[in-house]
């Protein structure tokens, strides 16, 4: 299974849903690289299952665990291995997924693939569980990423079959309302009446025993110019890549994205002026992003996510050991959204595209602070 990222920030993803543990390796990172192991974990208590009845009533801690890495709270250099341990799982209810693969998961091709010597209970190493290690990982990127003046912050867009709109993130400039608004809200939402009509959605989808989905806004400010490389090794390629590798990411657009297609040329164009010295876009419909390269403006983008395929309706499926056609109802404990809990999932992934790119480009020197002298 490839669930290796990156060019010089080589991120590792391991585990199943339901195994011991699940964890990740996060090899390239400088040395000297301080590590808020408070914040890191406020970071990923927003991503945890069961702190709210909008998600999986399946509580885990989600205490990282670091194996190696990082000493007296800095990077030392060596690749970091850190773990999160399983506690509240129940595998029992996932036994009839391996003859009855649920519509709209991997099940079936899994079995294909790997013969049926996949793990299925909750999912095995196709389930969003393993979102948590990943966040690890882009939280520590996202401090390193801070501490050059490098912010990045998500929301949900949109959300539902009614495509409930919240209030855009500002293109050009980080507003600090708006941020603050994200973390304060019942959803992470800008807009409090936003959040609280998606909140409606969800709760309407799973007393109907269904699911819905929606779409994630992220941007990511302070990023400086020239990140990237055109053709097949772009900001864009490089986010891409690693987003598509959260589960249920159906979609992924830049800036205006497909709406682009709609606009003339002198609509969808950021004009240029020179402000203080400096080459100033006016606006910021390519998302910050060029030919792959980063222009200096924030980096825009947003990921579309499907419903939950995990519902407790009765579902048209297939007996695989009989060969035949057969009704699916799903045990287990299911999100009946995931959306709100892969907001900081976004944060994580844009977080280590840009840090890989920032090391590239800029060497681990860079990040690499000189530590205290003993006395």
């Amino acid at each position: 299974m490839a669930s290796v990222y990156g060019n010089i920030l080589k991120l590792s993803i391991f585990g199943q849903s339901h195994s011991p543990a699940i964890g990740c390796a996060l090899d390239g990172i400088p040395a000297g690289i301080e590590v808020d192991f408070e914040r890191l974990q406020e970071f990923l208590n927003r991503r945890a299952p069961g702190r709210d009845e909008t998600s999986t009533t399946r509580r885990e801690s989600d205490a990282p665990e670091f194996i190696a890495g990082i000493t007296n709270g800095f990077t030392n250099g060596a690749p970091i291995a850190a773990i999160i341990r399983n506690g509240n799982t129940r595998s029992q209810d996932y036994h009839e997924l391996r003859r009855k693969p649920r519509p709209g998961h991997a099940d079936w091709p899994a079995q294909v693939k790997y013969g049926g010597f996949q793990d299925v209970a909750g999912g095995g190493h196709f389930s969003g569980r393993l979102t948590a290690p990943l966040c690890i990982a882009g939280g520590i990127a996202l401090q390193a990423l801070e501490a050059r003046g490098v912010r990045i912050a998500a929301h949900i867009a949109s959300l539902g079959p009614e495509a409930i709109q919240d209030t855009p993130l500002d293109p050009m400039k980080p507003n600090e309302v708006q941020l603050a608004a994200i973390l304060a809200n019942p959803l992470p939402c800008v807009s409090a009446a936003a959040a609280t009509n998606m909140r409606a959605c969800i709760m309407e989808a799973k007393n109907d025993l269904d699911s819905v989905g929606g779409v994630i806004e992220c941007v990511a400010y302070g990023v400086p110019a020239g990140l990237g490389d055109p053709m097949l090794d772009g900001v864009e390629n490089r986010i891409a890549r690693i987003v598509f590798g959260i589960p249920a990411v159906k979609g992924v657009e830049f800036g205006v994205g497909f709406g682009a297609a709609e606009l003339r040329g002198s609509e969808n164009n950021d004009a240029y002026r020179v402000e203080d010295g400096r080459v100033c876009p006016q606006s910021n419909s390519a998302g910050g992003i060029l030919g792959g390269i980063t222009t200096g403006l924030p980096v825009v983008w947003r990921m579309a996510l499907k419903p939950t395929p995990s519902i407790g309706r009765h579902q048209p499926s297939v007996d695989l050991d009989r060969m035949e056609n057969a009704d699916l109802v799903v045990r287990g404990r299911h999100d009946p959204c995931i959306v709100p809990r892969a907001v900081p999932v976004a944060e994580a992934a844009c977080a280590l595209a840009l840090f890989d790119a920032l090391l590239e480009a800029e060497g681990t020197s860079a990040f690499t602070h000189q530590a205290p002298r003993a006395e």
